[in-house]
């Protein structure tokens, strides 16, 4: 206990005091500081967060293109579908979840049901109009645009418009045929 309280009898001035040793400089590591899982994380998000506004914005913008205004109203379009038929009318309404067609022709092929045996058939192609078939249809027709490959508008002078100008100034005489009823034995 002397000890002790020598220690505690010596004035407060001669007691040795501690003081902090100060804090060394931070060595310069010489490793590379490598980024957390989280920071990583944090990139890819912001990365996926650009290009969806980037998509977003590219959309907006196809969707707001209008291509009602390459159709030339005063000419007849050549519509191409995925089956492979060809539709020749006045295309509208492009922008629309079906795209319409009015005033139409498609080309018709005949062919003999007898072909002569010493000659090769030979095929005929014709323009037909829209509406004269058994089902009778109107001359309208709603065209999901997923089917269209592509369209293109005519020329006034070509080979289809003037069979359709020549169709709509002597229009064929419709020969209507009364229809026959199945007779019962």
């Amino acid at each position: 206990m002397e000890r002790f309280a020598r220690q505690s009898s010596q004035p407060a001035q001669s007691r040795p005091q501690h003081t902090a040793a100060p804090a060394p400089a931070p060595a310069k590591n010489s490793k590379k500081h490598k980024p957390s899982f989280g920071s990583k994380l944090l990139v890819v998000v912001l990365i996926v967060a650009a290009l969806s506004i980037t998509a977003a914005l590219a959309v907006g913008v196809w969707k707001s293109f209008d291509t009602t205004s390459t159709i030339k109203s005063d000419q007849y379009q050549a519509v191409f579908l995925d089956n492979g038929q060809v539709y020749f009318g006045r295309l509208s309404d492009l922008n629309s979840e079906y795209v319409e067609l009015t005033d139409i022709y498609y080309l018709q092929v005949d062919q003999q049901v007898q072909p002569d045996q010493s000659s090769e058939p030979q095929q005929q192609i014709s323009l037909a109009k829209l509406g004269n078939e058994l089902h009778g249809p109107e001359d309208q027709m709603f065209i999901n645009p997923d089917k269209i490959v592509f369209w293109e508008n005519l020329k006034t002078d070509g080979q289809v418009t003037t069979a359709i100008a020549e169709y709509q100034a002597n229009p064929p005489s419709e020969q209507a045929q009364p229809a026959q009823e199945p007779t019962t034995p």
